[in-house]
């Protein structure tokens, strides 16, 4: 594959990461700016306080299947494996930094499971307990989203090993990498407010701003 081409690829795993599904739904669905209310955050979680569960639900799921197609397509297309792997980091980058919104995006939870998992689902699957079990135990769901990120290169290292990781290997563990920094480094204010105990847990009144 020519190096355009592999840069190509990788411009439109970004352009697909870009598409603000949340944004969109609670526009369509409550006439909304999403920047502007609950967290201000353009992810899932901030869908499901201000329009409900039901649109969370899809916003979820629309955003963890932008990362799925991305390694998908760009796995059909017979690339290399750094094209494969460079590319979810780059839907990934995109969800976080959407062009269409003025680089003002979410905080890449969804779009990362869903890229990672394309790339190692027995990974994917043992980082999801982790996140679980902190949901439900602790209520938090920044909490949970930290843990998994964290946890996810750890365990792709480890199934590089073990041989749960049968595609792309190393690059599998290096774009992990990638992207669980991404997503620590967006949760930052979240980890401020868990330091001082003053984040908000699942369930708590709309009316209570993280």
């Amino acid at each position: 594959m020519s190096t355009g081409t592999a840069l190509a690829i990788i411009a439109a795993a970004y352009l697909v990461g870009s598409i603000p599904w949340s944004y969109l739904i609670v526009r369509l669905r409550q006439g909304m700016d999403i920047r502007a209310v609950g967290s201000g955050n353009v992810g899932a979680t901030n869908v499901l306080r201000t329009a409900g569960k039901g649109a969370g639900i899809v916003a979820l799921l629309l955003d963890a299947g932008k990362g799925v197609a991305v390694v998908l397509v760009t796995r059909a297309l017979d690339a290399p494996a750094y094209v494969v792997c460079v590319s979810a980091v780059a839907v990934v980058l995109g969800h976080v930094f959407p062009v269409f919104l003025r680089f003002r995006g979410g905080k890449g939870v969804a779009t990362a499971a869903g890229a990672l998992g394309a790339l190692a689902p027995v990974v994917l699957a043992l980082s999801l307990l982790g996140f679980v079990v902190i949901v439900l135990w602790k209520r938090y769901v920044s909490l949970g989203s930290i843990l998994a990120a964290a946890l996810f290169p750890v365990f792709a290292w480890i199934g590089s090993r073990l041989g749960w990781v049968r595609h792309e290997g190393a690059w599998v563990v290096l774009s992990s990498a990638a992207i669980a920094a991404v997503v620590l480094a967006r949760h930052a204010s979240n980890l401020r407010r868990l330091l001082k105990g003053t984040e908000r847990r699942l369930g708590e009144p709309r009316s209570i701003r993280q």
